[in-house]
């Protein structure tokens, strides 16, 4: 297969990338920075390309994208993000219109400049890595949440626009992963998880084709009872002593 994976320079990206292209397929990767690929990544792996592009220049992608392609895409990851960092007590909007961008203007010019290959095709497979805090609003992560839920809602109505057409496209929410985007992050978190291990199980997915997949389970519980809950007891839970972060 063809694969291109943006935010493909560290986390899950990366160890997404390393796991395809261990099994032999052509993988593509994208980043703002490549020096934060292993030093070795690409005379390690014969079958990979490093692009550096920033995922809100349209024209950086699309040109990245059509010269890996080169007419033929199997699967698009489209994994870039950034969320907050900090917890602000105070709305910062430069932060938020760019997580906005990042996350979903990002995502929106990855399915785009892939379906114009895969539409010659016939055939292909969109992949986005929302979150789990896409289905509700978490203290100091507003815009994060915000673009994940659009995100999520984007995949899961284009799911079923292009499904019957022959195209999968697949909704991945993890819980937290251990990337150097999660290591910003003051509070607890419950069920941490590998990239490595991350990576199969979104690997797994995808081979699946499964319309959305959340994971760990255990986190999959916690935020489908927060999500189901009536508004204003999902408000009171953060007014109590110690429970806000």
């Amino acid at each position: 297969m063809k694969i291109f994976i943006t935010g493909g320079t560290t986390g899950i990206g990366l160890s997404l990338a390393e796991a395809y292209l261990k099994e032999g397929h052509r993988v593509g990767v994208c980043g703002r920075d490549l020096g934060k690929l292993p030093e070795d990544f690409l005379q390690k792996y014969p079958k990979s390309h490093a692009y550096k592009v920033d995922v809100t220049n349209k024209d950086e992608l699309f040109n990245a994208i059509n010269e890996f392609s080169s007419g033929q895409l199997d699967l698009m990851i489209a994994n870039a993000g950034r969320s907050e960092g900090s917890k602000p007590s105070w709305p910062d909007f430069d932060v938020y219109h760019n997580i906005m961008d990042v996350n979903v203007k990002g995502v929106l010019y990855a399915f785009e400049a892939a379906l114009n290959i895969m539409k010659k095709q016939g055939r292909g497979h969109l992949v986005s890595i929302a979150s789990v805090a896409g289905f509700v609003g978490l203290p100091g992560a507003a815009a994060y949440c915000a673009s994940k839920a659009a995100v999520l809602r984007l995949s899961e109505s284009m799911a079923i626009d292009l499904g019957p057409q022959g195209y999968d496209v697949t909704a991945i929410c993890p819980g937290f992963i251990d990337t150097p985007l999660t290591k910003q992050n003051k509070h607890p978190m419950p069920f941490l998880m590998s990239a490595e291990e991350g990576a199969q199980r979104i690997k797994q997915a995808i081979a699946q084709k499964k319309v959305m997949y959340i994971f760990p389970f255990r986190m999959k519980v916690i935020i489908t009872i927060l999500d189901k809950m009536p508004r204003f007891l999902y408000q009171l839970i953060w007014k109590i002593p110690g429970v806000r972060p």
